[in-house]
């Protein structure tokens, strides 16, 4: 591992190389924190895929590439006299010590669940900062994402089950309002053995009003579910990520298996499918 002074060498050479970038390259010129954003999402989005692989490697390249857009950004700001990346570091620093007093002051003796639930108080407290519990948590995540970051926020401030079995009956009562829903919407719309189109121009309003409230309450039940995730220990995301994984695996197995034998998916019973799905599965696929 490296030294700090040679880890401080480091970062000053990423910001030589972006002075360098700014000036002698027309593209890096070009760019501002607008164009900056989409690339920056994609850039998040590699990296978390780094961790969810476990590949050092990649996580190593998608970090630098986080970094570079951090440096970006500030660099960006400072050209236009707002603020550089020593600012950036210096209100981390400041952001970090005054959320964790139990480290820089004389409290010290707080448990992990006790720093957690000070964290989200002093948020609200610090100058500049967020004033609402969840005013932190931006609209453009992913939903998922965003439902299980607000559950573990108002966690942070007490709003939570008392035990975490009590979730169960909100999940059950949930999942009942939305079948009730979805048969209701069925109703309107005629096609109950059929699957449901959104609505259109040629919609009855019954059955857009019935479609409007089947979404609100599979958007509830999925908020329950993510919530009984949470208190269970369990990452909703990381948990789909790997169901689609999995599905992924098993169809291209069924594709290829199709296609090996000269058959289309298109001409194919769904017996028959889910014999060779069946066949990936015992695989372990």
């Amino acid at each position: 591992m490296h030294t700090k002074e040679e880890k401080m060498a480091a970062f000053g050479r990423i910001l030589d190389i972006m002075d360098r970038l700014r000036s002698d390259c027309p593209w890096n010129h070009a760019q501002t924190i607008d164009t900056l954003r989409p690339m920056t999402v994609e850039e998040v989005y590699e990296l978390s895929d780094a961790v969810l692989k476990k590949n050092d490697a990649d996580l190593k390249k998608e970090l630098g590439d986080i970094l570079l857009h951090i440096v970006f950004y500030s660099k960006i700001a400072q050209e236009q006299e707002k603020f550089d990346i020593a600012d950036v570091i210096d209100a981390l620093c400041e952001k970090m010590i005054f959320r964790h007093p139990h480290v820089f002051s004389e409290n010290r003796n707080m448990d992990a669940e006790a720093v957690s639930e000070q964290w989200e108080i002093m948020k609200t407290k610090e100058k500049g900062g967020n004033k609402r519990v969840l005013s932190g948590i931006p609209d453009s995540m992913p939903p998922i994402l965003k439902a299980f970051s607000m559950q573990d926020k108002a966690r942070g401030v007490g709003f939570d089950w008392e035990e975490k079995s009590q979730v169960w009956d909100k999940v059950r009562e949930e999942m009942g309002e939305f079948e009730e829903e979805l048969h209701a919407m069925d109703s309107e719309n005629g096609e109950a053995n059929k699957a449901v189109c959104a609505p259109d121009e040629n919609s009855s309003e019954e059955f857009k009003a019935a479609y409007d409230r089947a979404e609100e309450e599979l958007g509830d039940f999925m908020f329950a579910t993510i919530n009984a995730a949470r208190l269970y220990g369990l990452n909703p995301d990381t948990a789909l990520n790997r169901a689609c994984d999995k599905f992924r695996r098993r169809f291209t197995y069924l594709e290829e298996q199709t296609i090996r034998q000269g058959r289309s998916l298109h001409d194919m019973t769904l017996a028959q499918m889910d014999e060779i799905w069946d066949e990936g599965k015992a695989k372990g696929l």
